[in-house]
């Protein structure tokens, strides 16, 4: 069994707040995380699945639910699905305030729970959930991962093909049935050809007016199936960074298909040899890096890109505080060359280590202030520097 590197984090704050909110994708892992959480302690616990009708109708009268249970660590999974029980929740914890009462569970982000974030203000803290990074699979070849993604049933899988086939009915299900029961009832067509098209654009600038075009409807119903994909952890807006530049800076985010599995399910890769020889190959590779960034990021750190109206550019950079941490170009390469425009670019960001992170070379100076690194010594490297929890 894959130990989940959020584990130990989790584990102290089921001692420091009364609410434990565990937040992803569906099928990430969730449901595993917090029965395992709740195992080791002295006690008891409760679990509600709110999917099910029979669970749901265990909480017709959650007041008096909650206080028969007061005794018990009580997991509710899919809270989404249940919002109006928040309030309900807050009066019980407020008669009597103790660490490690509730864990919950979502598949959508606070902006989504945005009734229960607020109701439960200085009562809950909220984790992400991602999928299996190449810290928690202890993988010293990254292609597997890459190729697959990190959903665990898609990574697990016998082989290539059987993990292909369980991603496109995630997808499916996702369409068909995960958004709909969110209350998102637009065409599922349209949203099934929208993340076709951003399959498609990996990396790429944010440009709503286009996929408006493409799909026959208006830029503000674009915006808002963009941020419902954002929201529900299938797709990564990354924001640009462009702190006090006197230079004509590109402010629209770039976007990403979050997993890689995903993506390459969505363009029909199915081997690394295919994907290698695909065009979008760079722009996955650079996902896969960010994602693996993300995975462990500490909340209080951040991530953009930066790139100017003239071309100077750098993937990501890693801000610390407010501060410009890491600057970072990512290449699919063991020969790396960087532009003129990158040497501009981390000019102009100024952050204190400068990286260019490749697939498997060892790592070397590159240019003053450079250096070359590997993605196995990425993460590592990047710990040291106190960026991740």
């Amino acid at each position: 069994m894959i130990t989940r590197q959020l584990n130990t984090q989790l584990h102290a704050q089921l001692n420091r707040f009364p609410v434990l909110g565990i937040i992803g994708p569906r099928q990430v892992g969730k449901t595993t995380l917090v029965k395992s959480l709740a195992n080791p302690s002295e006690k008891k616990v409760v679990y509600l699945d709110l999917e099910l009708p029979s669970d749901r109708a265990i909480l017709r009268n959650p007041e008096l639910f909650f206080k028969e249970n007061m005794d018990k660590i009580i997991i509710l999974d899919e809270i989404q699905l249940a919002p109006d029980i928040f309030p309900v929740m807050r009066s019980i914890i407020d008669i009597r305030r103790k660490p490690g009462k509730f864990i919950v569970t979502g598949s959508a982000s606070p902006a989504l729970l945005k009734q229960g974030s607020e109701t439960l203000a200085g009562r809950i803290i909220f984790n992400e959930l991602h999928p299996f990074s190449l810290v928690e699979t202890g993988d010293i070849d990254y292609r597997k991962l890459w190729l697959r993604g990190g959903f665990p049933t898609a990574y697990q899988a016998k082989s290539h093909g059987a993990g292909f086939e369980w991603l496109s009915n995630f997808l499916a299900t996702y369409i068909n049935r995960d958004l709909p029961i969110l209350g998102f009832t637009s065409s599922r067509i349209q949203v099934g050809r929208l993340i076709q098209m951003l399959a498609g654009s990996q990396g790429s600038i944010l440009n709503l007016s286009t996929y408006s075009k493409s799909l026959g409807v208006s830029v503000p119903l674009v915006d808002k199936y963009i941020d419902v994909l954002e929201e529900t952890f299938l797709l990564r807006k990354l924001q640009a960074y462009h702190a006090n530049f006197k230079k004509r800076i590109v402010k629209s985010p770039k976007v990403y298909i979050r997993d890689t599995g995903l993506l390459h399910s969505l363009l029909r890769v199915g081997s690394i040899t295919e994907l290698l020889s695909h065009f979008l190959a760079g722009y996955s590779w650079e996902s896969f890096v960010i994602q693996q960034i993300a995975a462990h990021l500490d909340s209080r750190n951040q991530l953009f890109y930066y790139r100017t109206q003239d071309g100077a550019e750098v993937d990501l950079v890693i801000t610390k505080g407010d501060k410009p941490w890491v600057s970072m170009e990512i290449k699919l390469t063991d020969s790396p060359v960087l532009t003129k425009g990158n040497y501009i670019a981390l000019a102009d960001v100024k952050a204190k280590h400068n990286l260019i992170v490749t697939p498997s070379s060892k790592s070397y100076s590159f240019d003053k202030n450079i250096q070359v690194t590997n993605i196995n010594e990425l993460l590592p490297r990047l710990g040291d520097l106190n960026l991740f929890y």
